[in-house]
Formats: structure tokens, C-alpha cells, sequence
């Protein structure tokens, strides 16, 4: 097991090429109360990768897109569970750990793209389209989860739903992430018209800018850009992906249609790709602090807490998925 100092030696070396040393100087302190805080009170983290370094590196006991994290989230022997990212997040490993206590750092960390679905519009839909089945990107609150079919990610999405059997499936809540599955499947995909904040951002124009200006450049998209954007660049991928893709490309320059802080954490991995930023930020992932993790381990705050039949309903359909990923 790694000591204090060398996961602090650690933290400073990765979050160095984004901070300057004073910087490093003021945050030391609160990682190492932090480091104390999980040992004391048996509690992990888990980072996601739009967390800013100096939160996902060197404190994060995992660090991950969604996927692989809910699937840590299982594993663990903690007492207690503190999700860095936002709150559907911290919901997801609830469900999947009733019986720890989750903590989120923020209660107000949303998502723009959760909050544009509720349950009973998922009620409705099945209304409207009745026999055909609902997945849900897992960027949707707990309560959807536990009205649709399945959960899947942009990560496997395509592979989830290839895997059902109709030749027409509801896509929700992302409308782009719809748009971007049907162009990998003959099923006709029905999406909902939700949206990220942070990706809708990215246009075509953004893309065609970046090939004059950097022609050397590989060009990666997440999925929740529209389609107009993913159909113009090098790759599209999940956040895991991304990382996959940069390594086995072996890319000298790469250019990220996504959130800031992927880059930034990119840059620690691959120190010598020349990332060039295209930056655009989600405001609730910045809600996430040191001083806030620090409190939240300290004060046990704030806890997710969900009903027994939301924790049984939600943790059917992630369980779909994980049975076939």
C-alpha cells in the first residue's frame, strides 16, 4: 500500500502539468487530511474523469467514465462511498451499494441532461410506444432508471441495443447519443430530445476551424455532440475510449470536443501528445472541491438517500446491462 507521501509525491507530479507549484503548495495540505479522512472513516473515492486533477488525481481511489466506475462501486468493502462527479452519479453506485452510505460532495452538482427527463415522461412514452423497449444512457436520475428496460453508456449503447429484441428501441434521455447510435445500427432508434449542456456547445463549424488551424490534429468527440460534429471528426468515443483511441493512434496532436478537464487529465497519461484545448466547461462537475471532499469525509455529508423500491427497480435495469457488458 502506497504511504501518504508517495501518493502526494504522485498527485503533485500529475496535477503539475496543469497547476503551478504555489498552487500545489496551497492544495497539499487538504489532500493529506483527505488521504487521513478515507483511512480513518474506511471510505473511497470514486473520480469521474471530468473532475478537475487535483480532485481525480492522487485522492481517487478509482478513476473512470461511468461504466467502469459503477462497476468499482460494487467491488468495494468501504463503509462509506464518496462519488466525485455529479448527483445521477452518486445515485447509480447508491443503487448498486444500499447498504453503504454514499456521499456526494455537492448536493447541487446536477446534469443538464438528467434533469430533462422525469419518470413520468418515461410513463408516457410507453403510452405512445407500447411493446417497444426504453434504454436509458445512464445520465439520467434515479427515477428513470427505475421506468425504463435497460441502462446503457456511450461506451457499449450500440451493443445494448443490438442486443434487444425489436426492430425499433426508445433512446433516452440524450437526443444526440441517439442520433449517433443510429448510424451504427438498422433498428430504428426513437430518441428524447434531451441534450448536455456542455457538448451541444460543439458545432460543425468548430470542427471545420480546427482542420484549417491545426491539420495535424486528430479530432475526438463524445457521443452527446450532435451529429453533425461526430460525422466530421477522427473518432468518437466515451471517455475511456478517448484514452484508448489517443494510445493506439499514437497521435502527436489531439484536439477534444468534450469537457475541459478530460484534457487536462489526458495530459498527465499522454505527457507527449500535444493536447490542444477546445474547452468547454460543465459548471456542476466544477461544483467538486477539495475543501468540499474534505468536508463532505469529514461531516459524512451529503448522503444519497433512495426508497427500497427505487434501489430494487433502478438496480434491475443497470443489472441488465452489466450482464451483458
Amino acid at each position: 500500500m502506497k504511504t501518504a507521501d508517495a501518493i502526494v509525491a504522485e498527485w503533485r507530479d500529475k496535477a503539475g502539468s496543469i497547476y503551478l507549484k504555489e498552487e500545489l503548495d496551497q492544495r497539499e495540505g487538504l489532500v493529506r487530511e483527505i488521504l487521513e479522512l478515507k483511512k480513518e472513516k474506511n471510505a473511497i473515492i470514486l473520480g469521474h474523469n471530468y473532475m478537475t486533477p487535483d480532485v481525480y488525481h492522487g485522492i481517487s481511489d478509482f478513476i473512470g467514465d461511468s461504466l467502469e466506475l459503477a462497476r468499482r462501486s460494487r467491488d468495494t468493502e468501504a463503509d462509506i462511498i464518496l462519488f466525485n462527479g455529479v448527483h445521477f452519479m452518486a445515485e447509480t453506485a447508491k443503487i448498486l451499494n444500499p447498504e453503504r452510505k454514499v456521499l456526494i460532495a455537492d448536493l447541487k452538482a446536477g446534469c443538464s441532461l438528467a434533469e430533462s427527463m422525469t419518470g413520468e415522461d418515461v410513463r408516457n412514452l410507453r403510452k405512445k410506444f407500447p411493446g417497444v423497449p426504453i434504454v436509458s444512457y445512464i445520465n439520467c436520475t434515479a427515477e428513470v432508471k427505475t421506468e425504463v428496460d435497460i441502462i446503457c453508456t456511450s461506451a457499449n449503447a450500440v451493443k445494448i441495443v443490438e442486443s434487444l429484441p425489436s426492430d425499433t428501441v426508445l433512446v433516452v434521455p440524450d437526443g444526440y447519443l441517439a442520433q449517433n447510435i443510429q448510424k451504427h445500427t438498422k433498428k430504428k432508434i426513437i430518441p428524447w430530445a434531451g441534450k448536455c449542456m456542455v457538448h451541444e456547445l460543439y458545432t460543425e463549424f468548430d470542427v471545420d476551424v480546427a482542420r484549417k488551424s491545426f491539420p495535424d490534429a486528430k479530432i475526438i468527440a463524445h457521443p452527446e455532440c450532435k451529429e453533425k460534429v461526430t460525422a466530421k471528426v477522427d473518432f468518437t468515443g466515451s471517455t475511456s475510449q478517448m484514452g484508448k483511441y489517443i494510445r493506439e493512434s499514437k497521435a502527436n496532436q489531439v484536439l477534444l470536443m468534450t469537457e475541459c478537464s478530460m484534457g487536462d487529465n489526458l495530459r498527465a497519461e499522454f505527457p507527449e501528445v500535444t493536447f490542444i484545448s477546445s474547452c468547454q466547461t460543465c459548471p456542476h462537475m466544477k461544483k467538486i472541491t477539495l475543501e468540499k471532499v474534505r468536508d463532505a469525509l469529514k461531516y459524512e455529508r451529503f448522503e444519497i438517500s433512495l426508497s427500497e423500491d427505487t434501489i430494487r427497480r433502478g438496480r434491475a435495469s443497470l443489472d441488465r446491462m452489466l450482464a451483458i457488458v
